[in-house]
């Protein structure tokens, strides 16, 4: 199991916007040098506590600042941009960043960026996948390209001049394109299949029982069957809302507290879902009351966290429950404490993960090995 990081990120909106941004930088710097594998970063345009307002902008920061790590869009929403301005910009940072990229898409969740951007009452299903096949004709085609859709016309014919370059846009830097990541939100979404009909690989939320997560990879298979492909649980990248501390008490205060930076992530999200009409996505049962659904069931049931020990056993007990997947993603949390925060990253990079991988190892090697007669 390989250990990336997902943030949004979300903070209290009170907060000093430039020390917040310096913040979301210094988690995905600490996550190059201890070793986790990708960071992806959300964006949002209309909303103070998610501040990130163009992941493409934030990534293009942290180019000269990071060494390994792989970057994504956690994701470019699609029908609040035209896709020239993806295209374009998208191979660019693939350029920039030479190849370190991965192009995380989406409709766009947050309801006040659809109203502000015209979309509201748009289908935005619809927008999406057509900004998609847009993006990928521009980077497989020839000027002057003349791409006719619903909702976006694409022409450079009346002024190319391709002398000059003129009307042409820039192809990515991995070929055809980099690899396509899409966020599962959804209990059995039928997005992940057709995202797994057309090569791409899902993200599972960490704001989602674990009885939905696991009700993805059944759907990621049936993609990639209508593709022709098997289904490698390695490309299922799983995002978990996590906090490793010395002590318990530390753990249970931290990330459990009604005053702590979990508890406040936890709230705001459960006031925007399940105020836009989605309660199911934090049952683990959907015959359960809107009404039971409180800030301590969802923390119990959504947060691991404790000392390594306790942390590696939830940690199994998890992928037990879902089954196997590829990369476990750190979800992001304000930094209320920075200390207890950067600590909890170099526990799991250091301690946690090896030791989880170890057990991995010799369940494998347990269930693999030759009888003896």
């Amino acid at each position: 199991m390989r250990l990336g990081y997902f943030t949004m990120p979300l903070h209290p909106p009170a907060r000093n916007y430039t020390e917040v941004l310096k913040e979301d930088r210094a988690s995905i710097v600490l996550a190059d040098r201890l070793g986790f594998v990708e960071a992806f970063v959300g964006e949002h345009a209309t909303d103070l506590a998610e501040p990130v307002t163009s992941c493409l902008s934030f990534i293009a920061s942290l180019i000269d600042s990071t060494e390994k790590i792989v970057l994504g869009s956690g994701t470019v929403n699609l029908p609040s941009s035209h896709p020239v301005a993806v295209a374009s910009q998208v191979a660019m940072i693939d350029h920039l960043l030479e190849g370190r990229f991965l192009f995380g898409i989406s409709p766009g969740g947050l309801m006040s960026d659809a109203e502000a951007f015209g979309n509201l009452d748009r289908d935005r299903t619809a927008m999406f996948v057509e900004a998609i096949d847009q993006v990928l004709a521009l980077w497989a085609g020839e000027a002057p390209y003349e791409l006719q859709g619903g909702y976006w016309q694409i022409s450079t014919r009346r002024t190319m001049n391709l002398d000059t370059g003129q009307g042409s846009i820039v192809k990515p830097y991995q070929r055809p394109h980099p690899p396509i990541v899409v966020t599962a939100v959804a209990p059995f979404s039928a997005g992940v299949t057709a995202a797994a009909a057309r090569g791409w690989t899902p993200i599972s939320a960490n704001f989602l029982q674990p009885i939905w997560v696991a009700s993805h990879w059944p759907k990621y298979q049936e993609g990639c069957a209508l593709a022709g492909r098997p289904a490698d649980p390695r490309d299922w990248r799983v995002a978990k809302s996590i906090f490793v501390a010395d002590d318990e008490a530390t753990a249970q205060r931290y990330a459990k507290g009604h005053d702590g930076p979990y508890a406040y992530y936890f709230q705001s999200l459960m006031t925007k879902l399940i105020g836009n009409g989605r309660p199911d996505l934090f049952k683990a049962d959907r015959a359960m009351p809107d009404s039971a659904i409180t800030l301590d069931y969802v923390l119990d049931s959504l947060v691991i966290c404790g000392t390594v020990d306790s942390v590696v056993e939830q940690l199994l007990a998890f992928r037990d429950r879902i089954g196997d997947f590829g990369t476990l993603l750190y979800a992001g949390h304000d930094w209320a404490d920075a200390a207890l925060a950067r600590r909890s990253m170099e526990l799991m990079a250091t301690e946690v993960m090896p030791r989880v991988n170890a057990a991995l190892g010799g369940a494998h090697a347990a269930a693999h090995r030759p009888s003896v007669a």
